[in-house]
């Protein structure tokens, strides 16, 4: 099973790619997680939040595919626990799905790439700068994993 992140976002901090890397490096070879950056839509270019969104969503779109199951990330998502991501991780992995994160910009997600995905997931019901999220999902990403193989990494 391969896993994804799609981040809409680039030239991150160092400490932010550092504890990101850290956690994708991590994982088995057979359960890696992939990292792809897109650059998103400047904020200079006299163009209106709907309109930065929907170039966003096109970039996006070019880097989806069909064979995976998508995630939005958004603070109005559903709250799981890391058991449920496992869970969920675990259903991909049986069936031979392919898993894949999104990571919007400073502005989101453009509702139409939601209605796209399998379901919107929050990490908090609070707004988190990007490069926190990265680092957050990769460790969920890691933990989730290491639940289901056993490993102690986990506690409840």
């Amino acid at each position: 099973m391969k896993t994804r992140i799609l981040a809409l976002g680039h030239r991150q901090p160092a400490w932010v790619q550092q504890a990101t890397q850290e956690y994708l490096q991590r994982m088995p070879r057979e359960l890696g997680v992939h990292l792809v950056e897109i650059k998103p839509e400047p904020r200079t270019s006299g163009r209106n939040t709907e309109q930065i969104l929907e170039l966003e969503a096109q970039r996006l779109r070019q880097h989806m595919s069909p064979q995976e199951v998508c995630y939005a990330l958004d603070e109005r998502g559903a709250l799981w626990t890391t058991r449920e991501l496992a869970q969920a991780l675990d259903r991909h992995r049986q069936h031979a799905d392919s898993p894949c994160f999104l990571i919007g910009s400073a502005d989101g997600l453009h509702p139409l790439i939601k209605q796209d995905c399998h379901a919107l997931i929050a990490l908090s019901r609070m707004t988190l700068p990007h490069g926190l999220v990265r680092v957050l999902l990769a460790e969920q990403l890691y933990r989730a994993h290491s639940l289901l193989q056993g490993h102690p990494y986990h506690r409840d």
